[in-house]
């Protein structure tokens, strides 16, 4: 039988220099669930996706993904991610970026040719594909960045900010394909701080200050506290921190 919990973050911690970065923090997210990590900016949420990811290292604590203890180089190709710097080739086309990481996961050509046109589809970017990405504006850079996480189809998609400077019918789109991958068992983490967002998702963590402060469903940690919204629970529960 295999564990129930496809990431688990155990007691951890992160320091940059003298900055305490990340505090104490514990975490577990099923397989084929969309979790949200929401916090304001500068709250340690990009830090903290990038140890899950295998980017960078916990200074103390313990990270399971997918059963196994990261950093792991050997699961880097069952992971997407999708930083908030969108890293690109600009003299390349949207085409040949995808052939080019699609090369490093492994793909073969044929699947790097089918592959390619279902995501240049879903990211509205068909039409584009051969054009090079210096020419793209910031929201297709960010939409051809979205298609790269899941050009080789991962099980773990971890995307920090995804939908910034995307329009609203585009992220419809783009929610509704993340709907679809966790209904196919696919692990989904989005940061994002802003609450509608957050709401899509089926599980929230908020975070403030390096610190995981409050976990649940939208609904759950709204009714724990009477609040009518989710803006109105997350004011709350970093006022709770304030004073502890």
């Amino acid at each position: 039988m295999r564990e129930t919990k496809c990431i688990i973050v155990r007691n951890v911690n992160k320091s940059f220099s003298s900055k305490h970065v990340l505090k104490d923090i514990n975490w577990e997210i099923p397989y084929g669930k969309i979790y949200g990590l929401l916090g304001p900016s500068g709250c340690g949420k990009t830090t903290m996706v990038k140890i899950i990811a295998g980017i960078l290292e916990a200074t103390s604590g313990e990270i399971y993904v997918l059963g196994q203890k990261m950093p792991k180089l050997s699961l880097m190709n069952k992971i997407g991610y999708m930083a908030q710097s969108d890293a690109l080739y600009g003299s390349l086309t949207a085409k040949e970026n995808l052939h080019f990481f699609g090369a490093i996961y492994g793909m073969n050509k044929a699947e790097m040719k089918q592959r390619t046109e279902e995501v240049m589809e879903l990211v509205n970017l068909s039409a584009d594909q051969n054009k090079p990405v210096q020419a793209f504006s910031g929201g297709m850079k960010r939409r051809l960045s979205l298609a790269l996480a899941i050009m080789h189809n991962p099980p773990v998609l971890v995307l920090d900010e995804p939908t910034v400077g995307i329009d609203p019918l585009l992220r419809k789109n783009i929610w509704e394909e993340l709907d679809k991958l966790a209904a196919r068992g696919v692990t989904i983490i989005v940061t994002t701080h802003v609450m509608d967002e957050a709401d899509k998702c089926h599980n929230i963590a908020l975070m403030r200050s390096g610190r995981l402060i409050a976990q649940g469903t939208s609904r759950e940690l709204q009714d724990r506290i009477g609040a009518q919204s989710l803006e109105e629970a997350f004011i709350y529960y970093g006022g709770q921190q304030d004073e502890s």
